[in-house]
């Protein structure tokens, strides 16, 4: 505990600088996903009313849903898109700049779905959800990436993992607010889908007053005193040495090294048992499982007898859980490190998987086994938030040199907005034809991922990204011998001594 109040102190301007790039990040993307399940009857009652206004009868039950099943997952289709801007305008204007513009958007899509109803369109909720996913898939890559690049070695995996927490807490956040004594209600449903706008307004305010990312202004802008103004504001005066030496290092390996683009990176030998693990942590992530179990929580609580208004009450302790098991792997990533967190959890959460099937399939047997399944149900939430949910954006930031890293979130964006549109649109067909044996799929997706991690995947624990790179070189490159780094720093290595 002193040791962290010690660190709080020494570095002030980073820890007042991560809680405004969560809130404008990944918050904001929590917000909306468990906020846009607290409309799905005020909306579809919208769309039926305007529907018959227009056209003098009632909508077809089959379209209505085709129109609120396209509403949920068009942000799936932006935020593809999005993501596959994120390389080109990261390089070219820098992480704090497109965080700035996208913020505008952020704001000009609440506008529009706000008022919505006012001017009796569901065509404005189309346009506004689709503009969230643009925004969601830029600010997921640059808040991932803004994070890991702003912090100390001693501090990435911490600073990583609260992804995951702002993450946690938009979901939390957009429950609470989502009740129907708040927004959730019949009237107030448009100030709650317009209320996604929030955290981008406050971000929008606030950043400007934070500096890019001292690597970034290093090597991709080579202005080092704007680089060594960034460390001070955001490291304090203290001795930096070993954390300038790493910039230094990766700067003199960069020397005519251009940004790689997402092809390139694909074709790039010295790069692909780092793919491998990018793919294999995005996928596992989606088919973890966690979604699934978010849809049948209320499923289990309502066989459990509990009544409807409770239900929503009870469904928030789950989001809840999720939100304190990531304070946890924040406290606690340093010292397990990252592999453990990954492999451990994805093997516990498989077995958890498995008693979550079998209790739903005795629950009609036994009074007492739906309070099982909402047991295990938590308890696999918990274990998702502490392990995996920190570690993996933690892994994706430190596997990647600066060179390759905005392609490298490109394909991890683009994966990961593919897998939602895919499970959100055929995630409900597995259920109706699997039930509760759906589950089963997702174990053996857990088992498998937590074996390949445990066998291939370096630990990055206090490593710096050129010690990582030459783990994965022996991968890469077999019994070759490829150094990672150059046998003699340049001139420019003079810049360290002067800070």
């Amino acid at each position: 505990m002193a040791g962290f109040l010690s660190d709080l102190a020494q570095y002030q301007g980073l820890f007042q600088m991560i809680p405004v790039l969560g809130i404008g990040g990944t918050f904001q993307i929590g917000f909306q996903i468990s906020t846009i399940t607290y409309m799905s009857q005020h909306v579809k009652a919208f769309i039926n009313e305007t529907w018959l206004e227009r056209y003098g009868y009632p909508i077809h039950q089959d379209n209505l849903l085709f129109l609120w099943s396209f509403i949920v997952s068009i942000t799936g289709i932006g935020g593809l898109l999005g993501s596959s801007g994120s390389r080109y305008l990261t390089v070219k204007y820098g992480k704090r700049k497109c965080l700035l513009c996208n913020n505008m958007l952020m704001i000009a899509a609440a506008f529009i779905m706000g008022c919505s109803k006012i001017a009796r369109s569901f065509e404005m909720i189309l346009i506004g959800r689709f503009m969230c996913g643009i925004s969601a898939g830029l600010c997921v890559p640059l808040h991932h990436q803004y994070v890991g690049e702003i912090s100390p070695r001693k501090l990435r995996g911490f600073a990583n993992s609260t992804a995951s927490f702002f993450w946690s807490l938009g979901k939390a956040v957009g429950q609470i607010v989502g009740q129907r004594e708040l927004l959730g209600s019949q009237s107030l449903w448009p100030i709650l889908m317009a209320s996604c706008g929030i955290p981008a307004l406050v971000q929008l305010v606030t950043l400007p007053f934070f500096p890019e990312s001292p690597p970034y202004l290093l090597m991709q802008k080579g202005d080092q005193e704007g680089c060594k103004k960034a460390i001070r504001q955001l490291w304090g005066e203290g001795h930096h040495q070993a954390e300038i030496d790493d910039i230094m290092k990766e700067k003199a390996t960069m020397k005519n090294t251009k940004i790689l683009s997402v092809l390139e990176l694909i074709k790039e030998p010295s790069f692909r048992w780092q793919l491998y693990m990018l793919a294999t942590v995005t996928a596992t992530v989606q088919l973890c499982g966690i979604n699934a179990i978010y849809f049948y929580t209320f499923e289990v609580l309502q066989a459990a007898g509990f009544d409807e208004r409770m239900i929503s009450y009870m469904s928030l302790s789950v989001g809840l859980s999720e939100l304190l098991a990531t304070v946890v792997c924040s406290s606690i990533i340093e010292r397990l490190g990252r592999k453990t967190l990954m492999s451990g959890g994805y093997w516990i959460m498989g077995l958890l998987l498995a008693g979550i099937t079998m209790t739903l399939s005795l629950q009609d047997w036994y009074f007492w086994m739906p309070y099982c399944s909402l047991c295990l149900i938590i308890l696999f939430v918990v274990v998702f938030g502490v392990g995996p949910a920190g570690a993996t954006v933690s892994i994706r930031v430190e596997i990647f040199k600066l060179s390759c890293r905005p392609p490298a979130f490109v394909i991890s964006a683009a994966l990961n907005w593919l897998g939602v549109f895919v499970i959100g649109t055929a995630f409900p067909f597995i259920v109706e034809r699997l039930q509760q044996f759906c589950f089963l799929i997702f174990m053996g997706v857990l088992f498998t991922s937590g074996i390949i991690i445990h066998l291939f995947l370096p630990e990055t624990k206090g490593k710096s990204i050129m010690e990582i790179t030459e783990e994965f070189n022996r991968l890469n490159f077999k019994k070759r011998c490829v150094p990672a780094t150059p046998n003699h720093v340049t001139e420019d290595y003079t810049f360290c001594t002067r800070l």
